[in-house]
């Protein structure tokens, strides 16, 4: 009776957990996502704000170092729409875009020559921050 009363509640607390993820909204499971995803820069809280370039927060880091064919990844973590756009703001120079990135979401880009990669958000002007590729 003991075995059987301990499968039962085994078998119930499967159907619940499973019922508990099904039942997870989409904002709960992006950031889940979130939480397996490495980033490498992140675009923090606040940075659609002027003034994070005064203190050079606007993507941290602002310079990142990568051996020639790894990638980068970026992460939006604040509540506005931002992109990792090549150039410099009113001068891109169409090499990378990630387009719109919404909060949360995140842009991989691998760089596979040696050099200086500048770039920018083309939302918020004072957003600036490179990649060297060593």
């Amino acid at each position: 009776m003991a075995i059987i009363l301990g499968i039962s509640i085994l078998i119930i607390g499967f159907s619940l957990s499973v019922t508990t993820l099904e039942e997870t909204t989409s904002e709960e499971k992006n950031l889940v996502v979130e939480e397996i995803i490495r980033a490498d820069v992140i675009m923090p809280t606040k940075v659609s704000r002027p003034g994070c370039d005064i203190e050079d927060v606007c993507y941290i880091p602002s310079n990142i170092v990568v051996k020639k064919g790894g990638s980068v990844t970026w992460l939006n973590e604040d509540s506005s729409f931002h992109t990792v756009t090549s150039g410099f703001y009113g001068e891109p120079t169409d090499l990378f875009d990630s387009g719109y990135l919404d909060p949360y979401e995140y842009y991989t880009l691998s760089f596979d020559e040696i050099g200086t990669y500048d770039y920018f958000c083309t939302l918020h002007p004072w957003m600036m921050a490179q990649v060297i590729v060593e």
